[in-house]
């Protein structure tokens, strides 16, 4: 009589567990994770656009994972936050998107039929009204309000880097500059020996005593074309407080 034989599912060939949705309390908050189980011997966490992700051994135990998250919870919180203030700076083409302007929130608002002008309207923040508003909003593409909101911020960013750019030549005297926007993926702004100041349309959206940072810092290097301690004396005479508005930059990405 032959005996009967088992059927098994090699190893390699059984199905992964499926992600879990967890959360957990991190120095008083809230924090949800998605919780990936596969083969590794260590616990790996990543933070980006999506959220926290945790990959842990496939027979590691929740107490484990949740006693580790603890322990890196200063580090966890800080990165969550870094990546809520990324988004709103990235600009989303539909009604009712915020679009910041020098850290301010502004708001798309439709009018009226035949009406092309933008203007003011209302959006209570704190005392005031922030409002864009667009004619026709609800015809209008993605890609109509794109050129519409970023033509209001190029014209925006010339008006308000040309005034901070005429105010640190004077502070540092060196020759007013020529300005012109950059749409850079990796730099604030550059100079060049030509005298040419290049600034990111993007820094209009950023709190003026940033905009004044990256200003300070580039006309410096009419001075100094280098980043020498002579560079950062340069800066730090027109802007005492560059290592912190640096390191804001920097959280912001």
């Amino acid at each position: 009589m032959t005996a009967a034989k088992l059927s098994r599912t090699p190893k390699d060939k059984r199905t992964a567990p499926a992600d879990e949705i967890r959360r957990v309390c991190l120095n008083g908050k809230e924090v949800a994770y998605t919780l990936k189980r596969c083969k590794r011997r260590t616990i790996g966490m990543k933070i980006d656009s999506e959220g926290l992700t945790v990959r842990i051994p496939l027979r590691e135990s929740l107490h484990w994972v949740e006693s580790v998250l603890r322990n890196k919870a200063d580090w966890v919180v800080e990165k969550l936050d870094e990546w809520r203030t990324r988004k709103l700076y990235e600009p989303v083409w539909e009604e009712g998107a915020i679009f910041p302007l020098l850290g301010e929130p502004w708001q798309l608002a439709a009018r009226a039929a035949g009406v092309t002008q933008m203007t003011r309207a209302t959006m209570k923040t704190g005392t005031e009204d922030r409002q864009m508003q667009l004619p026709l909003l609800s015809v209008l593409t993605p890609r109509q309000i794109e050129k519409i909101v970023m033509d209001w911020y190029c014209n925006k960013a010339i008006a308000c880097f040309s005034e901070r750019i005429a105010l640190y030549a004077d502070k540092l005297g060196v020759a007013l500059p020529q300005l012109r926007l950059s749409r850079a993926r990796t730099q604030w702004g550059s100079c060049n020996t030509h005298g040419i100041v290049h600034l990111n349309w993007r820094l209009i959206q950023m709190p003026l005593h940033l905009v004044d940072y990256v200003v300070a810092h580039e006309l410096s290097h009419l001075i100094e074309m280098n980043h020498s301690p002579a560079f950062w004396q340069t800066v730090g005479r027109v802007y005492p407080d560059y290592v912190a508005a640096r390191k804001e930059l920097k959280r912001l990405g």
